[in-house]
């Protein structure tokens, strides 16, 4: 085999293999334990958004002080927030504790691309 030839073929499939790969991106949202409602629905807004986009969320909650000892509070908030975005995506990463920070990831949901169906002409 020519080695020109192989070399050509290896580099097209290089290429197929970059075209077909999907970046994934991961974006995060800070959280308090002791959040306002209206604060929470502006951060729910913003998770809607990027699931809807198509990128993962990584949601953290930040705890200070006294908070520590209550990981319970920022456990419901994350399943609050889970359960109203529900509809859009999914817990990748059941919520974990890690040092002062509570960690949850949320994935959007599989988007099956669908045809549109053939426009008929109305009579």
């Amino acid at each position: 085999m020519d080695y020109g030839k192989f070399k050509y073929e290896s580099a097209q499939k290089a290429r197929e293999a970059r075209r077909n790969q999907v970046l994934t991106v991961i974006k995060e949202m800070k959280l308090r334990p002791k959040i306002d409602s209206h604060d929470y629905e502006t951060k729910k807004g913003h998770v809607v958004r990027f699931l809807k986009a198509g990128d993962k969320v990584k949601v953290t909650i930040m705890f200070r002080g006294r908070e520590q000892s209550r990981p319970e509070l920022g456990f419901r908030l994350l399943q609050r927030l889970s359960a109203d975005v529900a509809e859009l995506g999914f817990v990748e990463s059941a919520p974990k504790q890690d040092g002062r920070n509570m960690i949850m990831v949320l994935a959007p949901h599989k988007q099956v691309k669908t045809r549109p169906a053939p426009a008929t002409a109305a009579s």
